[in-house]
């Protein structure tokens, strides 16, 4: 399979930016993959290889850009039963159960969503990065519940856009140890690397960490537990299990960030991403998607309410 080539005449009167430009003419491709593309001079301006994403353009340059071939990832396809529950030509919704990790890692090589991704959809190899094909967001190991992944270019361009400009709405359930200072609020609190345990995340400084907004509501109030719906507005690793333990109620379960046993019968922590709210490529309204507690979620709930 040959190189696809694309050539455009700039005509604006004011200046742009390549990279701006080429992703306006080529929608289906990510401002990243067009980046990319640039710096590994697959552009050319007037005849002349650029590699420079910034480089303005003038009025009447032409500009050439040739797309290799998608490299095939070197993935290996895998039969995982999924538990779909939206799926199109753009994109699938999946819920996702906990134990499964997202994408290959180190320790990880095999068994993921996105092998099993694959195997339902071979022909999104490749989409979005080598690695982790039509991956947009994650979650971790242990929490269960929806992910959206893109099966096109233009699809992931797409969701890419709105988790970037927080127009995607998700929602979650936790029960947590204790309860929150508050029966609802915000909490606006930077996440870096702890300083101590690299592998792990924690509140620190803003300058030593990135922007992390996360809000909540109490749903159920019990003598020792707290059954809470959290909203991330931003994404960062491990945010929700690290708010909610900054607050002093971590999330049952959770012997990273919280109680080192946990306080009721469960092997994972209580953490579920139950619903959805995402606009589909072509659509204007929101879709709300939603995924009902796993039944190990459910018989801990039930055990704690029990003990009212």
């Amino acid at each position: 399979m040959s190189d696809r080539l694309e050539v455009f005449q700039f005509e604006k009167e004011e200046k742009e930016r390549l990279d701006v430009f080429l992703t306006a003419c080529l929608p289906e491709f990510s401002r990243s993959r067009i980046q990319g593309l640039i710096r590994d001079s697959f552009v050319t301006v007037d005849g002349e290889a650029v590699t420079k994403t910034g480089r303005d353009l003038e009025p009447g340059e032409r500009v050439e850009i040739h797309i290799p071939p998608r490299v095939p990832s070197g993935l290996i396809a895998e039969n995982i039963l999924l538990d779909i529950v939206f799926e199109n030509d753009d994109l699938m919704v999946v819920n996702k159960p906990a134990g499964m990790v997202v994408h290959p890692s180190p320790g990880h090589d095999s068994g993921t969503l996105v092998h099993a991704a694959l195997g339902h959809a071979p022909e999104m190899e490749g989409i979005g990065g080598e690695e982790r094909p039509g991956i947009v967001h994650r979650l971790d190991k242990e929490t269960s519940g929806l992910i959206v992944i893109a099966k096109n270019e233009q699809a992931h361009r797409w969701l890419q856009d709105q988790f970037r400009t927080r127009t995607v709405e998700k929602i979650y359930l936790a029960l947590v140890d204790g309860k929150p200072p508050t029966p609802s609020g915000r909490v606006e609190a930077p996440i870096g690397r702890n300083s101590t345990h690299r592998k792990l995340m924690s509140v620190v400084p803003l300058e030593k960490g990135r922007e992390a907004v996360s809000e909540y509501r109490t749903l159920e109030n019990f003598p020792t537990h707290t059954l809470l719906e959290i909203h991330p507005l931003t994404g960062r690793t491990h945010q929700i299990r690290v708010h909610l333990a900054f607050l002093g109620c971590p999330v049952v379960g959770d012997t990273v960030y919280g109680k080192k046993k946990s306080s009721v019968v469960l092997n994972r922590h209580f953490l579920h991403a139950y619903k959805l709210k995402i606009i589909l490529p072509g659509e204007k309204l929101p879709r709300i998607f939603e995924a009902s507690l796993p039944v190990e979620l459910e018989r801990a709930l039930v055990e704690v309410r029990r003990k009212i």
